[in-house]
């Protein structure tokens, strides 16, 4: 995929590639500094929160910029196409989480359960449901901008999926992880990372956003201030890796085999959603340029919520963490192949002209 590589910055071309100096870079403080490392690790938001005060400052500075791109008033024309919106929820909420809550339970119950132990497998469950019950990742922008998808749709895709979010999140995780790991859900710690993790940063993001094209206008807002973001997001991104990889060292160099089997019933799950998706988009007739977005939705995930729910109900060096991490291993590559696909059976489509292109990248 030459023309979409060039596309892509540096960054986001090679991020499986930062993300695994980060994993090497986090176990080697990690085994080099222990006592540094549980130093930072205990920094919490009170006793016995398990919101780890450095991740947490990271993860808002990766959410924050992502909040700042919705905006809520183009969910009001979302009538003139609603299929695809409509097809886009069924997936990511009545789908997605039950799907990966089975998946989970068939592997690391089952399959892998003598390579991992019941403790560990009960770990993992948690932490893929986590992932998958957390849909939509900005990135989704830029998978969008390469499949040749409307930039507008799948705004309105993603805005609305956050909105969902601040409701549907903390039940279906409560319900899922409990009745498919058996472990315990304290649901006012879920409440607490939605609260912090995505309505502070959304209520942030909609007030600037406001206030900002009020005074400066939406063109100083996009090139200007949400640009200004781009790098900060890239840094603390790499920084919070190495975070939760040098809190996770342990776990990684004592299970590495671990990370490969997790991975397993993800990339599963992730071809699964966005084949079922893409597969219902043509079948409701829908045009291309929002059935690709709504594949591309329906693979990814808003990891940086999943990361920081994990770290909040079991710990930064849990295996539940550790499950969420493996996620974003994975993702760049599958969300490449699933561009691939996408651009390949463009002709099944009957798709009017693709709104013009200009999203701001991630």
């Amino acid at each position: 995929m030459t023309e979409q590589s060039k596309r892509m910055n540096v960054f986001e071309r090679y991020l499986t590639l930062w993300v695994a100096l980060c994993m090497v870079t986090g176990v080697v403080l990690g085994k080099a500094f222990p006592g540094l490392v549980a130093a930072l690790r205990g920094l919490e938001f009170g006793s016995g929160s398990q919101i780890n005060i450095p991740i947490a400052v990271l993860i808002w500075l990766m959410i924050y910029p992502m909040m700042l791109k919705i905006d809520f008033a183009s969910i009001a024309r979302v009538g003139k196409k609603p299929k695809g919106l409509f097809i886009t929820l069924f997936v990511n909420w009545l789908v997605k989480p039950f799907s990966m809550a089975f998946f989970g339970w068939l592997f690391f119950k089952h399959l892998f359960l003598p390579l991992i132990g019941p403790e560990m497998a009960s770990q993992y469950i948690a932490g893929v449901i986590i992932l998958a019950a957390a849909p939509c990742t900005a990135m989704v922008f830029v998978w969008s901008y390469l499949a040749d998808g409307d930039p507008a749709y799948t705004l309105v895709q993603v805005s609305v999926n956050d909105l969902v979010m601040l409701v549907a999140f903390a039940p279906i995780v409560k319900f899922l992880v409990s009745g498919a790991s058996g472990l315990e859900v304290p649901f006012r710690v879920l409440l607490y990372s939605v609260l912090i993790f995505v309505v502070i940063p959304l209520a942030a993001g909609s007030v600037s956003r406001s206030w900002l094209i009020a005074r400066r206008g939406v063109e100083w807002f996009t090139e200007r201030f949400v640009a200004f973001f781009h790098p900060v997001t890239v840094l603390a991104l790499l920084a919070t890796l190495v975070f939760i990889f040098a809190f996770q060292a342990e776990n990684i160099t004592t299970r590495w085999f671990h990370v490969l089997l997790i991975a397993v019933p993800i990339l599963i799950q992730v071809y699964f959603n966005s084949s079922l998706t893409y597969a219902l988009m043509k079948l409701f007739k829908v045009e291309y340029a929002v059935a690709a977005p709504g594949a591309l939705i329906g693979a990814s995930n808003f990891f940086e919520l999943a990361v920081a729910t994990a770290i909040a109900l079991y710990g930064a060096g849990s295996g539940a963490a550790l499950a969420t991490v493996v996620g974003v291993l994975v993702e760049v590559p599958v969300m490449l192949s699933v561009c691939r696909v996408c651009i390949a059976t463009k002709h099944w489509f009957d798709h009017a002209p693709l709104a013009q292109k200009g999203v701001a990248h991630v």
